[in-house]
């Protein structure tokens, strides 16, 4: 099955990180023109995995901006609008992590995780909504995560947050799946980048062992699946959610 995204635009917040640049680079070897995002803090990181693109033949645009101030995401969405042309594919994969237990968790960890991961769906997904109704095509992906399925131990405020981006999903794809648009999460598993590997060893290996799959996901799991969700073949897939996690948490 060959995936053409030829001439479409594809936005892809926390495009810098791990997983986001992956799905970069397969958005555009599928065809598409790709926009990453990162914040202003992580501009270095960011023209680093440009220049890494470039030596790979992919080429990415980069636009900094805080996806959890809706009025920083509006900007850039219009400024990308303006400069590329009309988002067609948008993928939520920005995000952090605040761990704690919730008795010690602060206030500013909670909101900080909230705004990041959650509100930056809101805020960078209004933007573009209209503009995909109107022309009768658009493909929205948010990329949520197992604890957001299962929850995890001192992540409360990731959990939330993470479950919360798939409720928005299935409440969106119903408002939206009769103008041709469509709207879905992928959750993966534990995939091995540099957060797994600051995990020490000993507990790193227990969850490896609760993994049937017998491995960690690698980030091209997740932009594979990603690069389906927004082609033509993925036309009536819309409200779901698909796990990338080695079988190691299902649900009916």
């Amino acid at each position: 099955m060959e995936i053409s995204l030829k001439n479409r635009l594809a936005l892809v917040t926390g495009g810098s990180g791990a997983i986001g640049s992956y799905i970069c680079a397969y958005l555009y070897r599928a065809g598409a023109r790709v926009v990453g995002s990162c914040h202003a803090l992580d501009t270095p990181n960011a023209r680093e995995m440009i220049k890494v693109c470039k030596e790979q033949g992919v080429h990415v645009e980069m636009a900094p901006f805080d996806v959890g101030d809706a009025e920083s995401a509006e900007g850039a969405v219009r400024h990308i609008e303006r400069t590329w042309g009309p988002v067609d594919i948008l993928v939520n994969c920005a995000g952090i992590t605040r761990d704690a237990p919730l008795r010690k968790m602060s206030l500013d960890q909670w909101r900080q995780v909230l705004h990041v991961n959650l509100d930056s769906v809101y805020n960078t997904t209004r933007p573009v909504i209209e503009g995909m109704l109107a022309r009768g095509w658009g493909r929205i992906v948010n990329i949520s995560s197992i604890n957001g399925q299962k929850g995890q131990f001192g992540q409360t405020n990731y959990s939330a947050a993470k479950a919360g981006m798939h409720g928005f999903t299935m409440a969106l794809a119903q408002e939206v799946a009769r103008k041709g648009v469509t709207v879905n999460t992928v959750s993966p598993g534990y995939i091995d980048s540099p957060m797994i590997r600051a995990v020490p060893e000993n507990i790193r290996n227990k969850i490896l062992e609760g993994i049937p799959a017998g491995r960690f996901g690698e980030p091209r799991d997740i932009a594979a699946a990603v690069t389906f969700l927004c082609s033509e073949q993925a036309g009536f897939v819309n409200g779901a959610n698909l796990a990338v996690n080695g079988a190691q948490f299902t649900c009916a």
